[in-house]
């Protein structure tokens, strides 16, 4: 696979999936915007990657809980060329129950794992040239197609992602695909170490290599156009037990 010095648009790249899939646009031939927000020295350190592969990178700093930094960034992104695509990666996720969410807990979570979204997909949607194509990716999780009562505000989130990319794939068509990637067992949480039995009920029995959400992300990037609207579960089948 190959994309052809495309620019692809990947927010919180600095770090974890996003900095995987951000090397792997790079490795089919692409360049890559990467967006941050604290991570600078990781965001540096992946653009020397990035450079050592022979593909451009560009760093863009901002906070998805700013508006007018939001606003700007699809904008600020297109300075080094006609984007081809939009990644939405970055989130927040607190493990948060019913009884101890806040309404600013919740309030923050649809603001960073939906709002944001929406409005950096409308952007991308607004700055595409009459003509062009391009492909926007979700990053979703296996509970937004099964939510349960852990992780409330994240899960809804998710879970109104999940349903916002098949809004836009309908809305956006046909200059423009909208897919998802809902990602299962890929990296223990930062908050804390992982419950020993999260493989139990994984069918794969194993955590997911990453190069396999990178080889997921790049396949809807370069893969048939004609693919739009779908939610690719990597999660060792979680989602079916």
């Amino acid at each position: 696979m190959s994309l052809n010095d495309k620019l692809v648009l990947i927010t919180g790249a600095a770090r974890r999936v996003g900095r995987e899939i951000a090397l792997a646009v790079a490795q089919a031939g692409g360049d890559v915007v990467i967006h941050y927000h604290t991570s600078q020295a990781e965001a540096e350190s992946l653009q020397g990657e990035i450079d050592r592969l022979g593909r451009r990178a560009f760093l863009l700093q901002a906070d998805l809980e700013d508006m007018a930094k939001v606003e700007s960034i699809v904008s600020r992104a297109g300075k080094h060329g006609p984007l081809f695509a939009l990644i939405n990666n970055a989130a927040i996720f607190e493990s948060l129950s019913w009884k101890n969410t806040t309404l600013e807990a919740w309030n923050r979570h649809l603001l960073i794992n939906l709002t944001v979204p929406f409005l950096l997909s409308q952007a991308f949607a607004g700055w595409l040239p009459e003509g062009e194509t391009g492909r926007i990716i979700n990053l979703l999780d296996w509970r937004a197609l099964r939510p349960g009562a852990d992780h409330l505000p994240y899960t809804t989130s998710k879970a109104a992602l999940a349903a916002l990319t098949h809004s836009l794939a309908i809305a956006l068509a046909p200059r423009i695909t909208v897919n998802g990637l809902a990602l299962g067992a890929i990296l223990p949480p930062e908050e804390g170490i992982a419950p020993r039995n999260i493989l139990d009920r994984v069918p794969a029995g194993r955590w997911a290599d990453l190069q396999e959400v990178g080889q997921a992300a790049t396949f809807l990037l370069d893969g048939p156009a004609y693919i739009t609207g779908e939610i690719i579960h990597i999660d060792g089948g979680r989602h079916l037990v």
